[in-house]
């Protein structure tokens, strides 16, 4: 008997922990660069991308060739046993495309929670100090340090009681929720004022575009005053750029287009076009300050995920996939506005290069978050053929991360779904 998505659910559900979520009740068969075809043989337009891990489009020729080559090679040795060049070349071109100019090293992982639980550990021990700040609306992962930086409690830590101390919560700015630059800055005076001294705090870590929190983007100035706080207090400066970086913003990393550079750098999802590597990159002398052992992984910086990234680098070179997020994201954009137009519960559309997010209010009051009707967009447009997701503290926004390789024909058809389903549902 062949299987259906509803026998699949019955099993997932007797096998698989509850925890371990689902947005959409399909199981994916196979999938081509934006398509994705089900075990009922449909056919999905993918505007999720893995959640921003698909930037090159699921399978790539190029990708998927080096890692063919890769395994007639070696699959694993563990670089801290047995060394091979793929790692060093891969360390190599993420050092010349993390924005500083300064000399940087890299450290390659394989998740992105454990590429921030690297961070810290590394700007602790790079300062002697022990306490981080982050900001609301933060996502930088699941293991509990992240979980303690994550600025979101259900459904992230609820019911697992208290997470590590010396995490402090700063204000992120976003002007559409009332949150200016001053504001945040203020909110991080005040930890300085009533919980912890500066000199106790070795980091501050930011996502240049929040993800999970709702796309929101950074401004350049508030970027550049908080990299001057740092300067001042001798905080180093982490960017998560997890979601944003391997070219979703329009350039390679966000922080290109901050005017600033941090003294650490995390990259993790599009970086290998789905294989699983994450990293750190920052400064020579910070990333030296941990002792021989201290820093690693099994399975970090697998050979197979390095040469998978490296061949995502020369899709980005070849295909100039830099120009098309750009192009990509004003076609959508465009789009999208024009839904908007016509439609008062978008109270706002907003987007770096191809990171997109439309944002809902019940009556086009911002006090007002229609997280409901984001659900019923996201089931609606699955229906019609179309994947998308939801994020934001208030599940009140709906992201776009197709992947860059997309033909304008799917962009274009996946935007008439989602205009179908306002037209339907608003």
């Amino acid at each position: 008997m062949k299987n259906t998505n509803e026998s699949l659910m019955k099993r997932r559900e007797a096998a698989v922990p509850r925890g371990v979520g689902q947005i959409h009740p399909i199981f994916a068969e196979t999938a081509k660069n934006v398509t994705v075809i089900d075990v009922e043989g449909r056919e999905f337009i993918d505007f999720a991308g893995g959640i921003a891990v698909l930037n090159t489009g699921h399978l790539h020729p190029k990708v998927i060739a080096a890692v063919q080559a890769q395994l007639g090679k070696l699959t694993h040795t563990c670089f801290q046993v047995l060394a091979y060049e793929p790692y060093v070349e891969l360390c190599e071109k993420i050092n010349a495309k993390v924005p500083g100019d300064f000399v940087k090293k890299t450290l390659l992982v394989t998740t992105g929670s454990e590429a921030v639980e690297n961070a810290v550990k590394i700007a602790r021990a790079a300062t002697g100090r022990a306490g981080v700040i982050a900001f609301t609306g933060a996502y930088h992962g699941r293991t509990m340090m992240t979980l303690g930086l994550t600025g979101k409690v259900a459904p992230y830590s609820a019911g697992m009681g208290l997470m590590p101390g010396g995490i402090f919560r700063a204000q992120y700015p976003c002007e559409l929720h009332g949150v200016s630059s001053d504001d945040a800055i203020a909110s991080i005076e005040r930890i300085f004022k009533n919980d912890a001294e500066p000199k106790d705090i070795a980091a501050i870590i930011i996502e240049p575009v929040q993800g999970e929190g709702g796309f929101y983007v950074a401004p350049k100035a508030f970027m550049q005053r908080l990299r001057a706080l740092c300067d001042q207090h001798g905080i180093l400066l982490i960017a998560d750029e997890v979601q944003t970086g391997a070219g979703r913003t329009g350039t390679f990393f966000a922080m290109e287009q901050m005017g600033v550079s941090a003294d650490l750098t995390t990259f993790a999802k599009s970086i290998a076009g789905g294989f699983p590597i994450a990293g750190v990159c920052g400064k020579a002398e910070y990333m030296d300050a941990i002792a021989p052992g201290g820093l690693g992984g099994t399975y970090a910086g697998n050979p197979i995920s390095c040469v998978a990234a490296l061949a995502v680098m020369e899709v980005f070179e070849e295909e100039n996939l830099l120009e098309r997020c750009k192009i990509v994201g004003e076609r959508l954009v465009s789009g999208l506005k024009a839904i908007q137009a016509k439609h008062r519960v978008i109270g706002e559309v907003r987007a770096l290069g191809a990171m997109i997010a439309v944002e809902l209010f019940e009556g086009g009051d911002p006090h007002k978050p229609a997280a409901a009707l984001v659900g019923q967009v996201v089931a609606k447009a699955r229906d019609k053929g179309l994947i998308l997701l939801s994020c934001g503290t208030y599940g009140n926004v709906l992201r776009v991360l197709v992947p860059l390789t997309a033909e304008d024909a799917l962009l274009d058809k996946g935007m008439a779904i989602i205009a179908e389903c306002f037209d339907e549902l608003a």
